[in-house]
């Protein structure tokens, strides 16, 4: 009876790990599909097998590449499709191990002011020309990404003195946010019309200054941070059960939500100063993942990452193609998305997820 049972349970287990090993393929799967299509979409006429076979020549034969579909593949559209594809990859990661680590599923990345710190590196730079190393793009970008790294700079020195619970973090996040949202509006308000429009440009989410070094950039972020997420999964899955729970099994919790709080935000201040506050994607993505996979970050972590490319990308593509030859900024078209989604979601979803 017990060899049984154990034969039940272990074929239960099999089924369980297949599950979610499928989900993840089937999102590779669709990040491919998204990608060759992606690539077609422009005022040149490519089809997906141009946009593929281009491809293959380009790494493997240059000497057979056709020179404009060539330039239009790698200099125009590639960059702005894999940077955002690692851009969904970072947000999804990073919402996934936020929503465990804070142990509510309306956390994202942004939850503790990072969008708002990067928001007002970025006005510095663009509206009064100051930027703390370089100039021009390259400094506002660099400014951004100091001022991200802010708030959580801010909730690491309040945990020198408290131990720094989740309620804590939020908390210190949203006051770290309303500070930064009142000085990024007092700089606005003497702000040329040019300087505004960058500004609104670049706060609401857009991937057409994609360039292979922000593709670089980014990717290097979100596999690094990816890699510690993945080793720390064990330790997120007894984080989540409680402090309590946690310290009995012999683990650090504050020590772990700092770590898990700096991976956090060097991942998504590496996305936002880059391609501006993209929104929804690391909060709808981990939860679409989390009610079809459960909570068990080993599995969570890489499918958040997987289904957050994959909804960044149709978003790009409605963005594209919504009023061709007219691009929208794609933060419109993931907070369209994912607005709705997310409210259907929770309307819909099981009492308890965790």
């Amino acid at each position: 009876m017990n060899i049984q049972k154990s034969e039940e349970m272990r074929e239960a287990y099999h089924k369980y790990v297949i599950k979610k090993i499928a989900f993840i393929a089937a999102c590779v799967v669709a990040m491919f599909a998204i990608t060759g299509y992606a690539a077609t979409i422009g005022s040149y006429n490519l089809t997906a097998l141009d946009v593929y076979k281009d491809i293959w020549y380009h790494l493997f034969n240059p000497e057979m590449c056709n020179d404009t579909i060539d330039w239009i593949v790698f200099t125009v559209r590639l960059p702005r499709i894999m940077t955002g594809l690692v851009a969904g990859m970072s947000l999804g990661i990073a919402g996934a191990a936020m929503q465990s680590m804070m142990k509510n599923p309306l956390a994202d990345p942004y939850t503790t002011g990072i969008s708002s710190g990067a928001s007002f590196g970025a006005t510095i730079a663009i509206v009064l020309g100051v930027s703390i190393i370089g100039s021009g793009s390259y400094g506002m970008i660099i400014t951004a990404f100091i001022f991200s790294l802010i708030p959580a700079a801010v909730i690491i020195l309040i945990s020198s003195f408290k131990n720094t619970s989740a309620a804590t973090m939020i908390l210190a996040g949203i006051a770290v946010m309303y500070l930064f949202n009142a000085c990024t509006t007092l700089i606005k308000l003497g702000a040329s019309d040019a300087s505004l429009a960058a500004v609104f440009q670049w706060s609401v989410g857009d991937l057409s200054g994609s360039t292979w070094e922000s593709f670089y950039i980014i990717s290097a972020f979100t596999l690094a941070g990816g890699f510690l997420l993945m080793a720390m999964s064990k330790k997120l899955n007894i984080l989540i059960t409680g402090d309590k729970n946690a310290t009995t099994l012999g683990l650090n919790a504050h020590r772990l939500r700092i770590v898990l709080l700096v991976v956090i935000s060097l991942m998504t201040a590496s996305v936002v100063c880059f391609t501006g506050i993209i929104g929804f994607i690391g909060l709808v993505a981990p939860h679409i993942v989390r009610i079809f996979l459960g909570s068990d970050n080993r599995y969570l972590i890489p499918a958040s990452a997987a289904f957050g490319a994959v909804l960044l990308m149709v978003a790009d593509l409605v963005s594209r193609v919504i009023i061709a030859p007219t691009f929208l900024p794609v933060g419109v078209i993931t907070a369209f998305i994912g607005c709705p989604l997310f409210i259907y979601l929770l309307i819909k979803q099981r009492k308890s997820m965790w």
